[in-house]
């Protein structure tokens, strides 16, 4: 439970990588064992699924990784890829689903992996000069803001998940 630099890394950027992986573990196991069932579960009219959550943390980490590491807007084309997940609401509950839990850890794994890459490539100084697309942020917010969206929606996961099953023992 240390938050320190990590090898391949320049120093700040190690510790973000360190607290990023520690989201994410809690992330992978508060879905550990969901079925396809669980993901698409809707607990009412206006929630999002569990699945649509896993998406929009995969979606808005791509959104973050076009800002920050080719320092622009991501484009109209880019974003209707990941509409849905990216903004959630009723197109999530529409279109999410039918996907299982593999299929979610995937698209998180291979979003995080050229993630890391890139951020292995840069330095701290890097991290902390404000953005030219958008200048009233630096890297080193954006990143924080996609570990604090990660953190917030895994919170939605946890209740989410605690009401699947009311009528079973522990549930």
């Amino acid at each position: 439970m240390l938050i320190e630099p990590l090898p391949g890394y320049t120093p700040t950027i190690g510790r973000l990588v360190s607290m990023m992986t520690c989201v994410r573990q809690g992330l992978v196991q508060n879905v550990s064992g969901l079925s396809g069932e669980d993901l698409d579960h809707l607990h009412d009219a206006r929630a999002n699924s569990i699945g649509a959550l896993l998406a929009h943390a995969a979606a808005v980490e791509r959104w973050y990784q076009i800002l920050t590491f080719e320092d622009r807007r991501p484009s109209a084309t880019e974003e209707a890829a990941w509409a849905a997940g990216l903004n959630l609401g009723q197109q999530a509950r529409t279109e999410i689903r039918g996907r299982d839990l593999r299929f979610y850890l995937d698209d998180l794994a291979s979003t995080r992996e050229t993630t890391l890459e890139a951020l292995a490539q840069r330095n701290d100084e890097w991290l902390e000069q404000p953005l030219r697309a958008l200048p009233a942020m630096n890297a080193h917010w954006a990143w924080f803001h996609v570990a604090e969206d990660e953190i917030s929606h895994r919170g939605q996961i946890r209740w989410l998940r605690a009401r699947l099953h009311p009528n079973q023992a522990g549930g």
